[in-house]
C-alpha cells in the first residue's frame, strides 16, 4: 500500500513574544500538518472536496470569478471565530471531512513546536528542518505500522526553502533508514491541489487548536476549538502532537506516545 501525505504549514516560522507584542504577534507555534490519504481513494477524495468546497463558499467563488477548480480560501482565513461561531453549516462540513478522511482509511497528521526560544535566538530555517525532520520520521512509523510507503506532497514554499527541504529530506531517507519514504518531497502549488487546500483547511484549523492548547489565557477566544473539535482531531490523527515549551508534548491520535520534537536551534 501506498500513502500520500499532503501537508501545508501551521502557525507562523517567525518569532512570537505574545499576542498583543507590536511586532512579534502572529503565533505561539509553528508546524506541519494535513491528512494522509491510501494512494487508491485521493482521486475521488479530492472530487468529494471539491463539491464541497463549492458548496459551502459558492458566493466567493461566483463573486471572484474564478474557476472553482483554481480558486481557494486560506484556513486561516476560514476557520475565524466569528464563522466556527457564527455559522453551523461550516462546523457541520468540518465534521463532514474528518469523517470523510477516516471512511477513506486515511488519517490527520501534524506535528509542531511551542516557540518559546528568545527572538534573537530563534532560527526559522532551523525550525522547519526539525519539524520536517520529525514530520519525517513519525510518518515512517505510522507506515511501518501499516507495511505501507508514502510520498509527501508538501505546499510550494517562499523563501528559498526548497534546497534546504530536499537535502533535509534525503539525508532521513537515506541517511537514517527511513524505509518507508518513497521520495523527498514534492512541493505543488495549493490552489492547483484540491488535496493540498483541504491540508490547508486543517492547518488553520489545527494552528487556532495549537494556540489555544499552549496559552489559554492568551487565547480564551478559541476555547471553541476545543469545544467543537479537539476530540474528534484526537479521534483520527495518528502520531500527531504539538510540543509545549521543551521537556512536555501534547500527544493526540490512538494513544501513542512519540519522542518529543527537538530543540529547533
Amino acid at each position: 500500500m501506498i500513502f500520500f501525505a499532503y501537508l501545508d504549514e501551521f502557525g507562523h516560522i517567525g518569532p512570537f513574544i505574545s499576542r498583543n507584542d507590536a511586532r512579534y504577534k502572529e503565533s505561539p507555534v509553528f508546524g506541519l500538518g494535513g491528512m494522509v490519504l491510501p494512494a487508491e481513494r485521493v482521486r475521488a477524495f479530492a472530487s468529494w472536496f471539491y463539491q464541497i468546497k463549492r458548496s459551502l463558499l459558492s458566493y466567493e467563488i461566483k463573486r471572484d470569478g474564478v474557476p472553482a477548480y483554481q480558486w481557494e480560501k486560506k484556513g486561516s482565513a476560514l476557520y475565524t471565530t466569528t464563522n466556527v461561531l457564527r455559522y453551523r453549516h461550516l462546523r457541520q462540513v468540518t465534521f463532514s471531512l474528518l469523517n470523510r478522511i477516516a471512511k477513506d482509511e486515511g488519517f490527520v497528521f501534524y506535528v509542531g513546536i511551542q516557540k518559546n526560544l528568545p527572538v534573537g535566538e530563534q532560527n526559522p530555517q532551523g525550525l522547519y528542518k526539525a519539524v520536517l525532520r520529525e514530520a519525517i520520521k513519525r510518518l515512517d512509523q505510522a507506515c511501518n505500522e501499516r507495511s505501507a510507503n508514502f510520498l509527501m506532497i508538501l505546499d510550494e514554499q517562499d523563501g528559498g526553502f526548497r534546497p534546504h527541504i530536499v537535502a533535509e529530506a534525503s539525508r532521513q531517507m537515506f541517511g537514517q533508514d527511513r524505509f518507508s519514504m518513497i521520495e523527498p518531497p514534492i512541493q505543488g502549488e495549493s490552489h492547483l491541489y484540491q488535496t493540498l487546500q483541504c491540508a490547508d483547511w486543517l492547518c488553520g484549523l489545527i494552528g487556532r487548536l495549537g494556540c489555544f492548547r499552549v496559552l489559554p489565557d492568551e487565547y480564551p477566544d478559541l476555547d471553541w476549538t476545543t469545544k467543537y473539535f479537539a476530540a474528534r482531531l484526537a479521534h483520527i490523527s495518528v502520531r500527531s502532537g504539538i510540543r509545549m515549551g521543551r521537556p512536555a508534548l501534547v500527544e493526540d491520535g490512538a494513544g501513542q506516545e512519540s519522542p518529543p520534537v527537538p530543540d529547533c536551534t
